[in-house]
């Protein structure tokens, strides 16, 4: 199976979930809105303290808020989310108040988290500014932490850990499948790229033609087009990827395949080290 075919099957197998269960898109969609009211929230200081000559310390103190309010809005959703998926993975009905029930239930652990993280963004923000060694590194830290916290959100929901361990726990079942090379997230990842450049072709070439035609109605109409279009798919990559991170952690910490996941999607999603 090419890596085009198995990417397109995790969607697919993904979607099966959320056409049984369409309120789990509610959760982005809540993330989407908080975030953008967070970003609000501290742009404001945040202009004032530029505007006012800057202060180093103190926009430290603004970013490292800011990161950690987000990851914790974030990680929150996430764990809503990925919660309600797992009931319906393991046959159960979930409804909005059970994803939210679960996030609210393990909140103190998400914040704990969220201080990690931001602490690791303030790293990775600080490398950014040591030129191109420090990118290099910057980028390097983060792949490792990405692919270390991937299945951080599962086991935040159904194991009784604390934060640090929950990294732990991630980076250690993810070791289990992971290997020489992961490929299912990053095919997923593959599949709503070439979703999201078809949607600018498309509303490239609107564009275009009304230019072309000097019809303002069209292309008003192609921007706003590709806008909702981008927002939907930002919207159902969210969603998806955390149905799939859900099915994997069953898969790798259950040792259970759900029925909309045939076990050599998950097996295949991986490629074993030696």
């Amino acid at each position: 199976m090419s890596t085009f075919s198995r990417s397109w099957n995790l969607v697919k197998a993904s979607w099966s979930v959320l056409r049984d269960d369409k309120e789990l898109i509610v959760f982005p969609i809540v993330s989407a809105i908080a975030l953008i009211l967070v970003t609000l929230a501290f742009a404001v200081p945040g202009f004032f303290l530029y505007a006012a000559g800057g202060n180093e310390i103190l926009g430290y103190v603004l970013l490292f808020l800011f990161y950690l309010v987000q990851y914790t809005v974030l990680t929150f959703a996430n764990s809503a989310l990925v919660g309600a998926a797992l009931i319906r993975l393991r046959g159960g009905d979930p409804t909005l108040g059970d994803g939210f029930q679960i996030a609210f239930s393990r909140l103190g652990t998400i914040v704990g988290y969220a201080l990690i993280a931001a602490t690791v963004g303030m790293i990775l923000q600080a490398l950014s500014r040591r030129g191109a060694l420090g990118d290099i590194v910057r980028s390097l830290i983060g792949l490792a932490w990405n692919l270390a916290t991937y299945l951080v959100v599962p086991v935040l929901v159904v194991e009784n850990v604390g934060p640090i361990e929950a990294v732990k726990r991630s980076a250690g079942l993810l070791k289990r499948t992971w290997g020489e090379q992961m490929v299912g997230g990053a095919g997923m990842g593959l599949v709503f790229f070439i979703l999201f450049l078809l949607a600018t072709i498309l509303a490239g070439v609107g564009v275009f033609l009304g230019i072309s035609l000097n019809v303002v109605a069209l292309i008003v109409a192609s921007v706003i087009a590709g806008v909702l279009a981008y927002i939907a798919l930002a919207l159902f990559s969210s969603t998806l990827g955390g149905i799939y991170s859900a099915a994997v952690y069953r898969y790798v910490a259950e040792g259970e395949a759900s029925k909309q996941f045939a076990p050599e999607l998950i097996r295949n999603a991986f490629r074993a080290g030696k």
